[in-house]
């Protein structure tokens, strides 16, 4: 598990806003342009509002020109580390580097455990089936 990935993490987690579920994540994305850019989840009253931490980080990646993500870690609240949702997956699909790059999922103290794009979300849709034949 790369240790900077979960001090980003970390740092990030200590931001969320997660009044109602009490569930505090944190993530964050190496990128190929070398950098690291980390989220925190973002509840809302309106639960259709809350964005997760995965996609804040991803979604501020981007923004700052960013293209391909080439790790992830994610850090809960919990002591059994929780996965990307299913909207987070499908986000990650769309920027993952390859269905090899490795996702880390980790508890408070980093302990967790370790999985490719592909075992997470394996026969995952991207956009490589909108494409024109």
């Amino acid at each position: 598990m790369d240790r900077e990935l979960l001090r980003w993490a970390l740092d990030a987690q200590k931001n969320s806003y997660a009044p109602y579920s009490q569930k505090h994540i944190g993530a964050a994305m190496l990128m190929d342009n070398g950098r690291i850019y980390n989220g925190c989840n973002v509840e809302n009253a309106s639960y259709g509002g809350t964005v997760c931490a995965e996609r804040v980080a991803i979604f501020k990646a981007i923004s700052e020109g960013a293209k391909k993500i080439k790790e992830v870690l994610v850090v809960s609240s919990e002591q059994n580390p929780w996965p990307p949702c299913g909207f987070c997956r499908q986000v990650m699909a769309e920027f993952i580097d390859s269905p090899e790059v490795k996702i880390h999922l980790c508890n408070p103290q980093g302990h967790g455990r370790q999985l490719t794009f592909g075992e997470l979300f394996p026969d995952s849709f991207g956009p490589e089936h909108l494409k024109k034949t």
